[in-house]
């Protein structure tokens, strides 16, 4: 099923995730510290790529590496791709700037969960993972839905950046897939594991991408802001 063509789909998704990440580094120069500390940090999803196939899916991948060993360079493409471009996209459609925050408001009360909050997605996951049958795209789901909730509850001033975030980033993933599709219109069918998912498609995308650009966006869109004590200048 895998080839180890330089142009199998996987790649090619990947690489086109990652040119948009290029197109906003280059022309957002403000935005490049943020892109670059989340990009870093996202590649590092890369190595959880062996959960999910081919419990999820199954994609084609450089030298066959996912088939062989779980692994793929083309997970820490996107991983590192779509951390950058899930963390500004709020900002690169407003325009909206950051200030630091004062140590007063750092000491809120509100913030004494700061590090649970900001850990809760990738506590929740294994939680999920190895206590539950769930396929391991909801467990990520649900972990990011929670994680997203725990920041919004700890920084209610990121409220708006958060939820907007997830649909900014739902609306880009859903509108490259379509793209992607006209592309390669076998490969839903190819590679993912409908049967083992909730089989839905939504215009030829399955449901669980849907809710996974959602969420994370919705928990990626503020970590920055959330990690670095930074606030949304209004």
């Amino acid at each position: 099923m895998a080839s180890i063509s330089l142009l199998n789909e996987w790649f090619v998704f990947s690489l086109i995730f990652l040119g948009i990440w290029f197109v906003i580094f280059i022309f957002r120069k403000g935005l490049r510290k943020e892109m670059l500390w989340a990009s870093f940090f996202t590649m590092l999803f890369g190595f959880t790529e062996p959960l999910f196939v081919p419990e999820y899916w199954n994609p084609p991948s450089l030298f066959n590496l996912a088939a062989n060993t779980g692994f793929d360079i083309e997970s820490f493409i996107f991983a590192f791709a779509v951390g950058g471009i899930g963390s500004v996209i709020y900002e690169n459609i407003t325009g909206v700037r950051h200030k630091k925050m004062g140590r007063h408001e750092m000491h809120n009360k509100r913030h004494k969960y700061h590090l649970l909050a900001l850990l809760s997605t990738f506590i929740i996951f294994p939680v999920l993972y190895f206590l539950t049958n769930l396929n391991p795209i909801y467990s990520a789901i649900v972990a990011m839905l929670l994680g997203g909730i725990a920041a919004m509850l700890c920084r209610p001033d990121l409220k708006k950046k958060t939820f907007i975030g997830g649909f900014l980033f739902l609306a880009l993933y859903f509108i490259f897939f379509l793209f992607f599709n006209l592309i390669y219109p076998n490969a839903v069918q190819q590679f993912w594991n409908l049967s083992e998912i909730s089989g839905i498609l939504i215009f030829g995308v399955p449901l669980e991408e849907l809710l996974f650009g959602f969420t994370f966006g919705l928990m990626w869109s503020s970590v920055y802001e959330h990690a670095m004590w930074y606030r949304v200048k209004k």
